[in-house]
């Protein structure tokens, strides 16, 4: 396969409304996927956006006895684990109390895993995406309650 057919390909892919496209010719095979935002590119080569040790807490809302309610989202586009290991137990679950600086999961971005830190003491109220989901940048994770 040439690099023109390859650039060829990209164009289709940035001009349709694909989000994912595999392309298959012998032994090569290609896939490409849009990013929801433009790539960030340095000297020519593109970067990934730098993990961040925690993730940001989403916009909050009031429950009837006016506890936060805050979100732990995604700060980056990758897989979501929530054990280290599949046969080890979960960083958290419902119910948990956690502190500042706690591991919460797993993000997998371009084989590097990254561990997502919680930047305040709080309790999980519902885990928001099952193990090994694709996640995208800034979606909730954990519906947490501040404590």
């Amino acid at each position: 396969m040439d690099l023109e057919k390859i650039a060829g390909l990209v164009k289709l892919i940035e001009d349709s409304t694909l989000k994912e496209f595999t392309y298959k010719e012998g032994d090569i095979k290609i896939t490409m996927s849009k990013l929801d935002h433009p790539p960030i590119v340095a000297a020519g080569i593109p970067a990934m956006p730098p993990a961040a040790p925690a993730p940001a807490a989403a916009a909050p809302e009031k429950t009837e006895d006016t506890d936060e309610v805050l979100f732990i989202t995604s700060p980056i586009v990758g897989t979501f684990y929530s054990a280290a290991a599949p046969d080890v137990p979960a960083f958290v679950r419902v119910g948990d109390r956690i502190k500042e600086g706690q591991t919460v999961c797993i993000l997998e971005a371009m084989k590097l895993m990254n561990e997502i830190q919680c930047e305040f003491d709080c309790e999980i109220e519902a885990v928001l995406v099952s193990n090994e989901q694709k996640v995208e940048y800034g979606q909730p994770l954990f519906r947490v309650k501040k404590l």
